[in-house]
């Protein structure tokens, strides 16, 4: 009895210091209300800065008045003046450490500000951009400065716990090279961009084809050619057809200019109704899965917290959980159930790779590895299960109330679900806990009875289907009480050969390898049961997971590429060619899987002799970009086959140049044939420390008209 009043006291003490932490952690003093930048690109490549005036107006969303103002910014940004509410302020400049980086803090002394009071703040500076990202760039004749990259003064961290900063925005950007396109979001005016949704700052500058088609922007990237146009007004189609979708979902009636951009780097950001995808997808022959989902959630979530800020605990499960939920649901509606539980099954192997680490949706920060996982796949999977338990019209009713405040939490949400207050406080505030399990099917007097267990912290229901020896599915409902075990009895016209507990997958799980019995593998992930044995070289095993994954997932074109090459490696080569169409038939593949799929084309053709067809196939795959390893291997078989390299002489012109730079061992003659801020590693590298360089050009792949 004294060691379970022990015990008892020391849990009791651990629960009341959560809830002390809970209590005590950091909340926002400052939101912004709106930015006002505006940025001049310096006219010299070498000297590589922008400068920029950010005006800030915020507002003390704190219980209490404020007399002080720390604003973040890059380390690589020298302030030279700040002023609050137009009057010359004093700041003072320290480092805060932010993951494996570190961004500078200017913090401002300030008269008081009452509870709810209003300042603005000027901030003048230069930033440098030593080399070039995704994320900030400068080039000749472009330029692309994300949020973050830090290019901007503003109070929270873009990782704050509890919510960044986004609010309406005003860019003006001068200094670019004449005939460069800008992009930002909002309304376009001279030089200047303004938005009312809330968002962070950011803009792009350089050579974009312009189309516009319902009512969405497209910019090409400039000298794509081919079916680009096509390609441009097919995505057009699709975001008008998601932001109709999301509208009437959501009962947002905002109307707001949408834009999506080709871009080399930086591709999957989206903002304020900007959204940036791989250049590749101009080039290749149709629409993939990432593209998609893309474009989806990014437009839900600007939906979702377009005009409302969504902000405190848990805003994650919002803004990336919900906006999965709500786009998935709409590439099931628009391409079939089939291919929206092919996506539901990436996020949920996504989701397993950190289920047994991650912490609960409401405690995530965006600096943990494993934020975007949690809040998005496992966030997602959430929505689902609550839409089911309390109505999917009732959820989007919430969500919609919630919506029209200028401020909505998940505790928000969450309140007006009180009558599944267990179920909610559970799956946003615990740690994924479950596993479900199911035993072998016992065959007695006709029926058949398994066992099945719940060792999660909530009872759970779901189906649990036996597959029979004829190919026909029975599924029977149970419910299995928190940390307990259950029995479910079919009577089946044909012996079950195979049992598995929750099918669709609704619940979070620590482990979904053990879901079906007899177990036929110990991986989360089945594209990785059948990776294993194929990067093993182990053909004929791989061929075998492969077929079972796609008995079950017969739409999973990840596993059916697998399955393709490993026929390929056998020289099965008609039932591998068939698998590899059976790919580029599909409704929504990956781009990855459109690469192998034709490169897979391209070495049956030159094991069949058909060595021109095999060229063809292989410099599609490499015009695609979608996947290195494909890439690579198109190359590879080119260079077996002998195809003619088609080297263009300006370019065997330039590495002749490039050699002798790199052979005089000065810097200098090296920057001279390197883009600024580009490969600048490598040219510090080359640069003082060469005896003899020699480059041989082999091939020139001929991207588009512009680029090679």
């Amino acid at each position: 009895m004294k060691r379970s009043v022990q015990v008892l006291t020391l849990s009791l003490c651990f629960v009341l210091s959560a809830l002390g932490q809970a209590d005590t952690r950091v909340s926002a003093t400052w939101q912004v209300v709106k930015y006002d930048i505006v940025a001049t690109l310096s006219p010299s490549e070498a000297e590589r800065t922008l400068g920029a005036r950010a005006r800030l107006d915020v507002k003390n969303i704190s219980p209490r008045p404020a007399s002080s103002l720390t604003l973040r910014i890059s380390t690589n940004a020298d302030v030279s003046a700040v002023r609050v509410n137009d009057a010359a302020a004093d700041f003072t400049k320290r480092q805060e450490k932010l993951g494996t980086s570190d961004l500078q803090a200017l913090a401002i002394r300030i008269a008081p500000v009452p509870a709810g009071g209003n300042l603005s703040v000027v901030v003048e500076y230069r930033l440098r951009v030593a080399e070039n990202s995704g994320l900030g760039m400068i080039g000749p004749g472009n330029a692309q400065f994300l949020p973050l990259s830090f290019w901007y003064p503003t109070p929270n961290s873009w990782y704050f716990a509890r919510g960044a900063d986004y609010a309406p925005f005003r860019v003006q950007v001068g200094g670019g090279s004449a005939g460069s396109t800008i992009i930002s979001a909002g309304a376009a005016g001279p030089m200047a961009f303004e938005t009312p949704l809330n968002g962070q700052p950011f803009f792009l500058l350089g050579n974009w084809e312009k189309t516009e088609s319902n009512g969405v922007e497209v910019y090409i990237p400039g000298g794509t050619g081919g079916d680009a146009a096509i390609r441009a007004a097919e995505l057009a189609l699709y975001a008008a057809e998601v932001s109709a979708h999301a509208a009437k979902i959501l009962g947002d009636s905002t109307s707001f200019p949408l834009r999506i951009a080709g871009v080399r780097r930086g591709g999957g950001f989206a903002n304020a109704g900007v959204i940036l995808v791989d250049d590749g997808y101009f080039r290749r022959g149709r629409m993939d899965s990432q593209t998609a989902m893309s474009v989806a959630e990014s437009i839900v979530r600007f939906r979702l917290g377009g005009t409302t800020v969504v902000t405190d605990d848990g805003a994650g499960a919002i803004k990336e959980g919900l906006a999965r939920f709500i786009a998935t649901q709409f590439v099931g509606q628009k391409f079939g159930k089939d291919v929206a539980d092919i996506e539901r099954m990436r996020q949920r192997a996504a989701y397993a790779g950190v289920a047994q680490r991650d912490a609960p949706i409401t405690m995530a920060a965006p600096l943990d590895d494993y934020y975007f996982s949690t809040v998005g796949n496992k966030g997602a999977m959430v929505w689902r299960i609550l839409a089911g338990r309390i109505g999917e019209e009732r959820l989007f009713q919430i969500v919609r109330g919630a919506l029209q405040d200028d401020r909505v939490t998940l505790a928000d949400l969450r309140r007006a679900m009180a009558e599944h207050k267990e179920l909610a406080d559970h799956l946003f505030d615990q740690v994924t806990d479950a596993n479900l399990l199911v035993g072998l099917p016992q065959t007695s007097g006709g029926e058949t009875r398994v066992a099945v267990r719940n060792t999660g912290g909530i009872p759970v229901t779901v189906d649990v289907r036996a597959t029979l020896a004829n190919g026909e599915f029975i599924n029977v409902p149970a419910t299995i009480a928190a940390r307990s075990f259950g029995e479910v009895a079919f009577r089946a016209p044909a012996a079950v050969t195979k049992v598995e507990i929750d099918p669709e997958k609704l619940y979070p799980q620590t482990d979904y390898s053990d879901d079906i019995a007899p177990r036929e593998t110990t991986e989360s992930d089945p594209l990785l049961f059948v990776k294993r044995e194929f990067d093993r070289q182990e053909w004929v095993e791989a061929e075998k997971n492969a077929r079972t994954v796609l008995r079950q997932w017969p739409r999973f074109d990840d596993v059916r590429i697998f399955l393709a090459r490993s026929l390929l490696a056998q020289n099965k080569m008609t039932e591998a060619e068939r698998e590899f169409r059976v790919v580029l038939d599909e409704k929504l593949p990956t781009a990855r899987s459109i690469a192998w799929a034709t490169v897979g084309l391209a070495e049956g053709a030159a094991k069949a002799g058909q060595n021109a067809d095999a060229i063809r196939h292989a410099t599609e795959a490499i015009r695609f970009e979608a996947d290195y390893g494909a890439s690579l291997a198109a190359r590879n078989l080119r260079r077996r086959l002998n195809a003619p390299a088609g080297a263009d002489e300006s370019v065997r012109t330039f590495f002749a140049q490039f050699d002798k730079a790199a052979m005089s061992n000065r810097k200098a003659d090296m920057e001279g044939m390197a883009a600024p801020g580009e490969a600048t590693r490598f040219v510090a590298g080359v640069s003082g420390q060469t005896t003899q360089w020699t480059t041989q050009v082999l091939y020139v792949d001929q991207l588009d008209p512009i680029n090679v």
